[in-house]
Order: structure tokens, then sequence, then C-alpha cells
């Protein structure tokens, strides 16, 4: 066996060979050296404002300031709707791993009922999960202290003192102030479509209703900011600036009350509704709707329970007093007289015999007057005075529907007042047109006669008549009701509803006085149908009562409201104003199956225009609601 020799190790090639590799690596390196330093110069140079702008995101949060709602007044300055401080437990969803088992854990530090986590598990599915969101409201300081001393274990669940809407006078001014609320997803939506949304960032609650509704822009004010510097777990550690936000504008309202609370007073536990305007310029004194109830059981949640017992046959949710509809009955009939006066189908001095009924020529139907035997020989003075119904009934038969309808639509039957809350229906004021098209048949002559003392078709609501004697007793002036009175932000006062509509004008403007003579008379004469209701008063008033039947009698039979059901029975009706030679006040009651309104309505007219001329009126309301 042959032996190999020793290879001989070639060292200048290997050296070569490493070197060439060392050359490739280092090569190598100093790319990636090179990556390393253009990442860094991009990064540190070119991307810095970027990468500034993305730590500041982490560390610097801005968060929206609430501004504080304006505050309702009331025409004297009792302060209607105030702002209170109260405790909440919000969460911001985003922020919490486990919502489930956090929201049990919570419970076991603080009482939730089952039903305000259903709540919040519903409010969160339709908001922004990074919007702060109420668990449980109006927190006691026993569950404050309990959940501060245990907050770090709940990232994303604070306690947050805010200022909540309250309203003192409780149930007596719901349906004038309404009421603020929780903002829902559909207002929400309209807010975007409007631009307000970044407006309502840091607020919660709405108006709903009402004056809180109608002047909702006027009070929310403008959104504020402040930009604070955070940790890592979220927790605030300084202030870097702020914005303050812009408190909405006060609100000084027309309303009294005292007034408020005398209509609340006399209906007592009456279904009704009570209008006082001020004759001078539209403001509302009062607007009382009855039964009414407490505004504060919504402003943080409304409980099923509380809810349900408001959904009972009387409707408290409804406004009476712009929503209720009612036949106006005889307090129409100043107004008929004047259509009658201006049409020529009467004078003054025209006599018509009432034997206590009135035909139309060759119909056997009899439409009969309230007075069984009759009133006698009656002129346009006596009719209203006496409230003679067969008077009415022959004007309202050679007038026309159309002519009673175009005239009455000039006082604001029919229509919208245009009172500044949005929760109003124009009722029905009667016509050709209206009743083809309600159902599909044609006006007949026996259709006029009703009308013509307020009944058939025709309704109203309580501030359409308020609206139309107002109309009535400035001698055509219309000034539309209204609720607002003035805005006060800071130094600046900026007045609202200061203007009127297109006067309606008579082609003789003595007709004007004639009519409001015999509501006077109405109630200065011994025979007139408020004469009782206003005996020794120490101020001038005039009026018109109107009692409205709810259900027709048969022909041959008698009004008895004994064998009735008490929702079938006549609504009370007043119309009134004084003192008669210097309107001031003007008065409209509807109270609902109580019978007549010389005998319901008056007397609570009468209880509030005391109290307005009384020397001490504020001393009388304190008195009357003892």
């Amino acid at each position: 066996m042959i032996k190999q020799r020793p290879t001989i190790r070639d060292h200048s090639a290997e050296a070569n060979l490493f070197a060439r590799r060392a050359f490739v690596g280092f090569i190598f390196v100093l790319g990636l050296v090179a990556i390393l330093l253009s990442n860094l110069y991009t990064i540190q140079v070119k991307e810095h404002t970027d990468y500034q702008t993305r730590s500041n995101d982490n560390r610097i949060k801005v968060i929206p300031i609430a501004p504080n709602r304006g505050l309702i007044y009331d025409r004297n300055g009792v302060l209607l709707a105030e702002n209170k401080p109260v405790y909440n437990l919000e969460v911001i969803p985003e922020e919490v791993d486990d919502l489930a088992e956090s929201l049990e854990q919570v419970s076991k530090i603080i009482t939730i009922t089952e039903q305000q986590k259903k709540d919040f598990i519903d409010d969160i599915k339709h908001t922004r999960r990074f919007k702060s969101q109420v668990l449980k409201a109006r927190l006691d300081e026993t569950e404050v202290a309990k959940f501060a001393v245990n907050q770090h274990k709940f990232p994303g669940f604070s306690i947050e003192a805010r200022l909540a809407r309250f309203y003192p006078y409780g149930d007596t001014l719901t349906h004038a102030l309404g009421y603020v609320a929780k903002l829902n997803r559909k207002e929400l939506n309209k807010l975007e479509q409007e631009d307000q949304a970044t407006n309502y960032r840091a607020t919660h609650d709405i108006g709903k209703l009402g004056i809180e509704k109608y002047y909702e822009q006027l009070l929310h004010g403008q959104v504020g900011s402040q930009r604070v510097e955070v940790n890592n777990r979220g927790r605030v550690i300084r202030t870097l600036s702020m914005t303050p936000p812009q408190p909405g504008s006060d609100l000084v309202l027309t309303l009294d009350i005292g007034l408020q609370q005398i209509a609340q007073h006399a209906l007592k536990d009456m279904r009704g509704a009570v209008v006082v305007m001020d004759a001078k310029d539209g403001g509302v004194l009062a607007l009382y709707s009855n039964p009414s109830y407490d505004p504060n059981l919504f402003v943080h949640g409304i409980s099923s329970k509380d809810y349900k017992a408001l959904l009972n046959p009387d409707r408290p949710l409804i406004n009476r007093a712009t929503q209720g509809r009612y036949a106006p009955a005889s307090t129409v009939k100043p107004h008929m007289a004047i259509l009658a006066l201006e049409e020529n189908i009467v004078s003054e001095s025209t006599s018509v015999w009432d034997p206590g009924f009135f035909q139309i020529p060759n119909v056997e139907h009899k439409w009969r007057d309230w007075k069984r035997w009759g009133h006698g020989h009656v002129d346009v003075y006596k009719a209203i005075e006496e409230s003679c119904d067969t008077y009415f009934y022959d004007a309202a038969y050679r007038l026309g529907i159309t002519k009673i309808s175009n005239f009455m639509a000039r006082f604001g039957f029919g229509d919208l007042s245009g009172i500044d809350i949005h929760e109003e229906t124009t009722a029905i004021l009667p016509s050709k047109e209206w009743k083809e098209g309600r159902f599909k048949e044609s006006w007949w002559r026996g259709d006029t006669i009703s009308v013509g003392i307020g009944q058939g078709y025709w309704t109203a609501t309580p501030i359409q008549i308020a609206n139309a004697t107002n109309i009535l007793v400035n001698k055509g002036i219309n000034h539309p009701p209204h609720l607002a009175q003035v805005a006060k932000k800071e130094d600046q006062v900026t007045q609202i509803n200061n203007e009127e509509k297109p006067p309606v004008v008579l082609n003789n403007p003595d007709n004007w006085r004639i009519a409001l003579d015999a509501m006077h008379n109405t109630v200065k004469k011994v025979t007139g149908t408020a004469h009782r209701a206003f005996k020794g008063a120490n101020y001038d008033p005039a009026g018109k009562t109107g009692t409205a039947q709810v259900v027709s009698i048969a022909q041959g039979e008698r009004y008895d409201a004994k064998s009735l059901k008490e929702r079938q029975r006549d609504n009370a009706i007043y119309i009134g104003f004084a003192p008669y030679d210097d309107p001031k006040i003007v008065v409209s009651i509807v109270v609902e199956n109580t019978g007549g309104g010389s005998s319901v309505g008056a007397p609570i007219a009468r209880e509030l225009m005391d109290y307005y001329f009384a020397a001490n009126p504020i001393e009388l309301a304190r008195n009357t609601a003892q």
C-alpha cells in the first residue's frame, strides 16, 4: 500500500479568501448601519412632526367640557329651572377590557339594579364607545366614598360631578317649561345633520319638551375643552391649557308663577286647562294643564314603573292647553255676532224671536236652545248676555259655512297659535273643503247650524280660544301668544317675541264695541250668565260663558248629567278680560265633564283675576296654595 503525501497549505490563498469574506461582511454591516442611520434620520428629522404628534396623542388628551345650561326665570325673577350638582358613576366602554365582569364587580361595591345595567348596555350599543356613559346617576355620599376607595380596580370607570337640571316647582310648570333628558340616537343623528354634534361632545341631556326644547340652542351654550397630560395608565398628570365653555343664555319668561299656582289650585283634581294672557302684548301669564306630572322624574331617566303610572286614562302627558281639542261652544258667540253685523245679517237693533228652538224651513228637525221655553225677543246684546242659541242658529244659517270659516280663520282658529313650544295642534275649523277631504261627503245646511254656537265639527284648543279672545279685546290688533320674554347672556339682553301679526280689520269698527259691550253686560247684568261668579269684584270684568256638549242628546230628550257617564258630561268653558275699559288680562278656561261655564269656568276665572288685581298678589297666592 502506497502512503499518500501530506498536502501543503496555501497560506496566501487562504489569506486572500479571508480578506474577501471580511470585505463582504464589512460591506454588509456598513449597509445595515447605513440603513439604520437612514431610518433614524427619517424618524428623527423628516418625520419628526408626525411622530411628535403621535406621541402627544398618547401623552396629551383633549377633554371636552360641557357648558352650564342657561337658567329660566319667571317675569318677576323667580327661578323656575336651575342646575344642581350631582355625582354620577360613568363608564368609557373602550377603556374596559371585560365590561360584563366589571359591571358584576362594581355591583358588589355599590347597588346597581339589573334595569340600570340593561339601560346602560342599550345606551352603549347606540353611541360611540369612546364617549362616557352614565351607569348610575345621583350617587349619595356613601356610594361616592365606597367607589372612590376601589376606583383603581376599575379602569374606565369614574365618578363625575355634573350639574343636572332641577325644577323646583315640579308639576306646576311641566307643560310650559318641558324638561331635559338623556340624548338618544335619533337626536344625535339630527345634531350631526345640522353640524351641531361637536358642540354636544360633553353633553348628556337635551331639551325634550316645552321651552326647554324650543329654545335648546339658546339654553345649551358652547362646549369648551382642556388639554391634559396623562401617564401610560391614562391618569391625568397636569392640565396644559383650557378653553372655558360658554354658558347658555338665561331666559326670562312672561309666566307669573303665582298665577300659575292659582290655576293649579283652582283646577284641583279636575281635568282641564287654563291660559292667561297679557292683553297688551300677548305674553302668556299662565299656561296650566291638569293633570300634570313631575318633570324631575325624566331628568335622570324615568323608571318603567313611574312611566306606566303616567299612561292612565287622564292622560297627564298631554298638554291640554295647546293639544286638547274642545268644541269652543258659546265662547265664539261674540265673534259670530261681529260677523253677522259685518255681513248685515243683523243690526244693533235687530230682534229675533226665540221660541226655544230653531228650524230650517221645510225641515222637521229642531235645534234646541239651552232654555227650553226660549228667550223671547232677542237682540245682539241679549243674545250674548244670556247666551241665546236660537239667535246664532239663525245667524249661522243665513251666513253659510264659507263666510263663517273664512272669518274665524282670521282669529287663528284652525291654525297653530304661534306659541313658542312645539307641542301644539291646529284642531278643526270646519269648511266645505275640510269635510270633503275628511269624510268624502258634501256639506249640508244642517251642518252649519251647530257651528253657529261653536259645536258640530268645530274644535279649538284653549290657547286658540285665548288668542281669538285677545284679538277681539284689542279690536283686531294681533299679539301672538308667547312664553319667552328676553334672553340674557352676561351683559347682553335680547328681546324675544315682540312682533305682531296682521290685524283683523272690520268694515265697521264700531262692531267691536257692540260685542265687547255685550260681554261686559254678561258679567254686570243680573241676567248675564257670568254675573254671579263676579259679584263684588273690585275690578271691572267682562266675559262669556260656554257649555260644550260632549255627546249628542236625541230629539225630545233632556240633558241629565246624572244619567250619563262622567266622561260624557258637558265641558265648562269661559273666556274673559279685565278691566273692561283698559284690558290688561285675558283668560281662557276649559274644564272637562264638569257642567256649565257659568258654574265652573267663571269662578276659576274669578280666582285668577282676584290674584292678578290684588294689592299683594304673591301673598294671596301663598295663602291660596296653603
